[in-house]
């Protein structure tokens, strides 16, 4: 049976609010996102749609390239999977991503976490939420717990998942040299606007 990769990646960009979260669930990497492709180039998440605005959320591609995620530690796990869960998967992110303005982010539900209750809402999702949903959907993910109560730590934990880097963003080693590039040409032209 032929398989495919895809990439959960794990990060703290070191903002405020992730410090807060930090704080609360005692330990970092709470932001989750899916990807797929080893390069990620092709990530998927719910969080800011506007970097400066943490409150203006919903389902996003998440460009890595941006200056947001220059301080930004992560970790990032391969899964495989079957050729139709990967397709099944692909396609639900090509309708959500054709959709986006249908879909909100569910702070409510962080709510639920916390007190451990169930709080699902129609086209709302936590980031880890929507990670846990995409994979069970596809039928990837098989877990007692309802999606709306899985936190990223509970995602980082899951057996099938292998580790391959863990460290500062900007030092991946499977950014595609014209990446690196792109990093590195949006830094200095940041630099000389600021100069």
């Amino acid at each position: 049976m032929k398989t495919r990769k895809i990439y959960l990646l794990f990060s703290d960009t070191g903002t405020l609010l992730t410090r807060t979260i930090n704080l609360y669930t005692k330990t970092t990497l709470n932001h989750a996102s899916i990807a797929l492709d080893r390069q990620l180039n092709h990530v998927y998440s719910f969080g800011r749609k506007r970097p400066s605005n943490p409150f203006i959320a919903g389902f996003i591609k998440e460009n890595l390239q941006t200056p947001f995620f220059n301080n930004t530690k992560c970790a990032v796990y391969r899964l495989t999977i079957s050729e139709r869960e990967y397709q099944l998967l692909q396609q639900r992110i090509m309708v959500m991503e054709a959709s986006k303005h249908l879909y909100r982010y569910n702070l409510l539900g962080l709510f639920g976490v916390m007190l451990n209750k169930e709080l699902e809402r129609d086209n709302a999702y936590f980031c880890s939420q929507f990670v846990a949903d995409l994979l069970e959907e596809c039928g990837a993910y098989h877990i007692e717990k309802p999606t709306c109560l899985i936190k990223p730590q509970d995602l980082r934990e899951w057996h099938e998942l292998e580790l391959i880097y863990q460290g500062d963003l900007r030092s991946y080693p499977y950014f595609s040299s014209r990446s690196k590039t792109t990093i590195a040409e949006k830094w200095n032209r940041s630099n000389v606007k600021l100069g």
